[in-house]
């Protein structure tokens, strides 16, 4: 996998790769990753990026012309097809069908937006689609990038040590994660629940699958609404439902 990002703070976006699972695929050689800075291809003494907005407003406006020319160095030497994608609240929402999205793919270029926002001439003609972490504002769009990073990367084969930790992760199947617990059994008289220590893996996988659509009804009731479930499903539901008492 081959990863690009364009920022204007490379060394910020640099740091994914320092620790954890991306930086296990690095040392792997499963993951690539380069950053560009256009900053680089600014050609005044200032090395300006950005500039007023026409029609007036707050905040400064990234440019065209170094944006572009980095975002065409990002693309040099990567597969042909690997899509440039701009992080920007106006994007569609990241989630984890994404990331299984992205990570089919061979490669791909992240464009971190700064300032008040990006020339839209830009987006028009250099990127291809965009992503939006959710409804909320960030400074740059490099911690963005690294979300984005980390989640796709997980995905990789090879990257995890256990292959089904990515499979069992939350949202792989439509669903929050069940609850997870490890040693002691007892901490302040809290019991580890009896069917985790019982052996019985098919009761265990039942548990943990009742826990994962009952917290989802919970805590996400629209995740639900999207999977329309089954009998057995409802079911598992019901009881969890049953197990947690009036409300």
């Amino acid at each position: 996998m081959q990863i690009a990002v364009v920022s204007l703070f490379p060394e910020l976006v640099g740091q994914v790769v320092e620790y954890g699972v991306v930086g296990r695929a690095v040392e792997r050689k499963l993951l690539s990753l380069d950053c560009e800075n256009p900053r680089d291809f600014a050609e005044d003494v200032h090395r300006t990026v950005d500039d007023r907005p026409y029609g007036g407003g707050p905040g400064m406006v990234l440019k065209y012309e170094p944006t572009a020319t980095a975002i065409r160095e990002a693309k040099q030497g990567m597969p042909d097809g690997c899509p440039v994608i701009c992080l920007s609240p106006a994007g569609k929402v990241f989630d984890q069908h994404e990331a299984q999205r992205l990570a089919s793919l061979q490669g791909f270029v992240l464009l971190a937006g700064r300032y008040e926002g990006i020339d839209e001439r830009l987006i028009e003609n250099e990127v291809d689609e965009e992503l939006s972490l959710g409804d909320f504002v960030l400074s740059g769009g490099e911690i963005a990038a690294m979300a984005v990073i980390d989640a796709v990367t997980r995905l990789l084969p090879g990257v995890l040590g256990d292959e089904e930790s990515a499979v069992q992760d939350s949202f792989m199947n439509g669903l929050l994660d069940y609850p997870h617990y490890t040693r002691p059994e007892i901490i302040d008289g809290q019991r580890v629940p009896a069917v985790l220590l019982s052996g019985d893996h098919a009761r265990i996988a039942r548990w943990r699958y009742k826990q994962a659509l009952g917290r989802s009804y919970m805590r996400r009731p629209d995740l639900l609404k999207r999977l329309n479930l089954d009998k057995e499903q409802q079911q598992l539901l019901d009881e969890f439902l049953k197990e947690q008492g009036p409300n």
